[in-house]
């Protein structure tokens, strides 16, 4: 399960941001994460209500944002959506594409009081 290494250096990250900005609570934390990812929310959730006990982000709300995996289609000279690394495109058919985004996992936004 490589999503608890993943929110463990998640909650690093923003607790580090917390150092540095004198935060003692996090209430909310946004995450972006790609369709080709290979990140499970559900388990990012799991972990992280796990790992954050007796840190900033105790009891912190976990908000996940689906971002759509696209590709440049070399053949219809088209950014089109995919739903896999083997994807043709959805247009044309052709195996000729550039991925472009949906790998992500990215800390979006931390709400703090």
């Amino acid at each position: 399960m490589h999503e608890l290494s993943l929110t463990q250096h998640i909650i690093d990250i923003v607790e580090q941001q917390c150092r540095e900005n004198n935060v003692q609570k996090v209430t909310d934390l946004w995450l972006e994460i790609g369709a080709l990812s290979c990140v499970e929310p559900e388990a990012i959730q799991f972990c992280f209500d796990v790992s954050c006990q007796d840190t900033p982000l105790q009891d912190c709300r976990l908000h996940f944002i689906p971002v759509p995996a696209q590709a440049y289609c070399w053949q219809c000279e088209k950014t089109v959506q995919i739903q896999t690394h083997q994807s043709c495109c959805p247009d044309c058919g052709s195996t000729h594409l550039q991925r472009r985004g949906g790998d992500e996992l990215r800390i979006k936004q931390i709400e703090v009081i």
